[in-house]
C-alpha cells in the first residue's frame, strides 16, 4: 500500500509544511508582481491551499487558507507591508478569498478521503476473495482456522479466536486454548452460538469497542463462534464489523462443507464397507453350508450308532453334533442377512393375527425358553396386519431367544402387544443386565452384541436381522433400558385397512341361489 502523506509526518510538521507551502507562493508571486495585476495575483496564492489540502490535510488547508489571505495582504494590497487596508472594496476579496480557500481545501480533503476509502474497501475485497478463495481449498478445519486467523491479525490488526460445539452442544476453543478468557465474555460467547433473545438471531456483539463476538451461522445450523479482540490501547474494531462479519460468514460455510464432506465420505466407506462384508457372507456361507451339513449328519449318526461306542465317544459325537448344529443355525442366519441386504427376499405378505405368530414362535423355540416363563398380554380387539408370516416369525423368535439368552434362568419373558392406531407395537422385555447405556443404536448393526465379553454364543446378527425384516414391511425396531431392569426391544407395524369378511350362512339352504 502506498504511505499516505498524512502518515509520515507529524501534525506539527504537517501544519509547518502548509505554513511554508504558503510562503514560497508568495515569493513566487512577489518575483510576478510587475507582470501579473494584483486578481491575477490572489488565484495564485489558492494554489498553495489546493496543493496542501491534497498532500498534508485538512487541518493544515484551513491553516493555510488563513496563512495565504494575511500575506496577500501584508505583500500585494496596497499599502504593502502593512495589514491595513486602504480600500473597502479589498474586504470583499478577503472575504471570497477566504471562503473560496476554505470550500477548496474541504472537498480536495474530502476527495482524498473518499479516494484513500475506496483503496481500502478495494484492499479489503480482494483480501476477503482471497480468503474465500483460500476456505474454498482447505481440507481440514485446522487450515481454515489459520486462514482465518492470519486474515484478521493482518486486516484488522487484531486476534481471533474460534470457538465450535462438541458432542454436548457445548461450546469450547478450537483446535486449542490459546489462553485465558475471561467470565463473562465466555458466557457472551455462548449466548451468542445459543441465539438468545440477549442477543437476536444472528446479533454481533461488540464488547467495549475492543472485542467483536460474530456468530458462525450455516445454511442448516449454528456452526461455532468467531471472537476477534483488538490488541491493548485499539478500539477501531467496530468500524470493521461489515468486514468481520463477511469473514464469519466465509468461515461457517467453510466448516459446513467440511462437516459435510466429513459425512460424505464416512457414507461412502461404509457403504462401501457394508457392501464388501455382505458379498463374503454370502460367498462363505454358501461355501460352508454344504461341509457342515455333512458334518452335522456324521455326528449326528455317531451319536446315534450303536453299541461299538463307548460312553465317552457316544458324549464327544453328541458335543460334535450340538456345536455343529449350533454353527448351522449361525450360517443360515449369516444366509438370511445376505440376501436381506441385497434385497432378493419379496414379501409373501398376506393378513395375519399377530399373536398367532407369536405363539408359534414360542411353540418352535421349546426348548429354549424351557426355563424362562413367557407372558403374553394382548390389547383388545387387536387388528390384522398386512405380513410375511415366516419373517416375522423369525424376528419373535430372535427377539425372545436374546431374552432367553441374555436374562438368568428362571427369570421371566413378557410379550406385550398393543395397538396404538394406525401402528400393531409388540414389546419383548426380559430381566436381564440390559443394553449397554452409550450402545443403543449401535446394537442393531451387523456383528455388534450387548456385551463383547459374553459368554453367551452367538455373533450378533439376530437383532440386524430382526431390523432389516422390520423396516422391508415398513415398521420400525427400536431398544431400550427400562426403568424397572433388563432389555426392551419394541418393533411396530402398521395396521393398513384388512379386508371385510362375509359372514358365513348358517344354514347351507340359504347359500343356494
Amino acid at each position: 500500500m502506498e504511505t499516505d502523506s498524512l502518515e509520515r509526518f507529524s501534525p506539527v510538521a504537517r501544519h509547518l509544511l502548509a505554513v511554508l507551502a504558503c510562503a514560497l507562493m508568495t515569493a513566487i508571486c512577489l518575483l510576478l508582481r510587475g507582470v501579473f495585476d494584483i486578481t491575477n495575483i490572489a488565484m495564485l496564492m489558492l494554489l498553495p491551499v489546493v496543493f496542501v489540502a491534497a498532500r498534508l490535510g485538512r487541518g493544515p488547508a484551513i491553516l493555510a487558507s488563513f496563512v495565504t489571505v494575511g500575506l496577500f495582504d501584508f505583500f500585494f494590497v496596497p499599502p504593502q507591508l502593512s495589514f491595513a487596508v486602504s480600500d473597502v472594496q479589498y474586504l470583499v476579496i478577503f472575504a471570497v478569498m477566504l471562503a473560496v480557500s476554505l470550500f477548496i481545501s474541504h472537498l480536495t480533503a474530502s476527495l482524498k478521503a473518499s479516494a484513500r476509502d475506496a483503496r481500502q474497501r478495494e484492499q479489503r475485497s480482494q483480501a476477503l476473495y482471497s480468503l474465500a478463495r483460500t476456505l474454498a481449498g482447505t481440507m481440514s478445519a485446522d487450515e481454515a482456522v489459520a486462514a482465518v486467523v492470519r486474515f484478521v491479525r493482518e486486516q484488522a490488526g487484531g486476534e481471533a479466536r474460534l470457538f465450535v460445539p462438541d458432542v454436548d452442544d457445548k461450546v469450547r476453543e478450537f483446535p486449542r486454548n490459546t489462553g485465558p478468557l475471561s467470565m463473562d465474555r465466555f458466557l457472551t460467547i455462548e449466548a451468542v452460538y445459543l441465539g438468545g433473545d440477549a442477543v437476536g438471531a444472528s446479533a454481533t456483539v461488540n464488547l467495549d469497542g475492543s472485542c467483536l463476538v460474530l456468530p458462525l451461522v450455516g445454511s442448516t445450523r449454528r456452526r461455532g463462534v468467531l471472537f476477534v479482540a483488538a490488541h491493548a490501547g485499539d478500539d477501531h474494531l467496530y468500524e470493521l464489523r461489515s468486514m468481520l462479519e463477511a469473514v464469519a460468514s466465509l468461515t461457517a460455510i467453510a466448516l459446513e462443507r467440511l462437516h459435510f464432506v466429513d459425512i460424505a465420505q464416512a457414507s461412502q466407506l461404509e457403504t462401501e464397507a457394508e457392501r464388501l462384508r455382505s458379498s463374503i457372507l454370502s460367498s462363505i456361507s454358501h461355501d460352508i453350508r454344504t461341509p457342515l451339513t455333512v458334518l452335522f449328519g456324521q455326528a449326528d449318526a455317531l451319536a446315534l450308532a450303536g453299541s461299538h461306542l463307548d460312553d465317552q465317544e457316544r458324549e464327544a459325537a453328541r458335543a460334535i453334533r450340538d456345536q455343529a448344529g449350533r454353527l448351522h443355525e449361525m450360517v443360515d442366519k449369516l444366509l438370511d442377512m445376505a440376501r436381506l441386504q441385497a434385497g432378493k427376499v419379496n414379501l409373501r405378505k398376506e393378513w395375519q393375527p399377530i399373536d398367532e405368530v407369536i405363539g408359534a414362535s414360542i411353540q418352535l423355540l421349546g426348548d429354549a425358553l424351557r426355563e424362562h416363563p413367557v407372558t403374553v398380554t394382548l390389547a383388545p380387539e387387536l387388528p390384522l396386519v398386512a405380513i410375511d408370516a415366516v419373517l416375522m416369525e423369525r424376528v419373535c423368535c430372535n427377539l425372545l431367544e436374546n431374552a432367553a439368552k441374555y436374562s438368568p434362568p428362571a427369570t421371566p419373558i413378557t410379550v406385550t402387544i398393543t395397538n396404538a392406531a394406525p401402528s400393531l407395537v409388540v414389546e419383548v422385555r426380559d430381566q436381564g443386565p440390559g443394553f449397554p447405556p452409550g450402545g443403543l443404536k449401535r446394537v442393531f448393526h451387523l456383528f455388534e452384541r450387548g456385551t463383547a465379553e459374553s459368554s453367551a454364543p452367538g455373533v450378533g446378527l439376530g437383532l440386524a436381522i430382526c431390523r432389516a425384516i422390520v423396516e422391508a414391511h415398513g415398521g420400525t425396531i427400536d431398544a431400550s433400558n427400562p426403568p424397572e431392569g433388563g432389555a426392551c426391544v419394541r418393533f411396530s407395524l402398521l395396521c393398513g385397512q384388512a379386508p371385510q369378511l362375509e359372514p358365513e350362512p348358517s344354514d347351507p339352504a340359504e347359500a343356494q341361489p
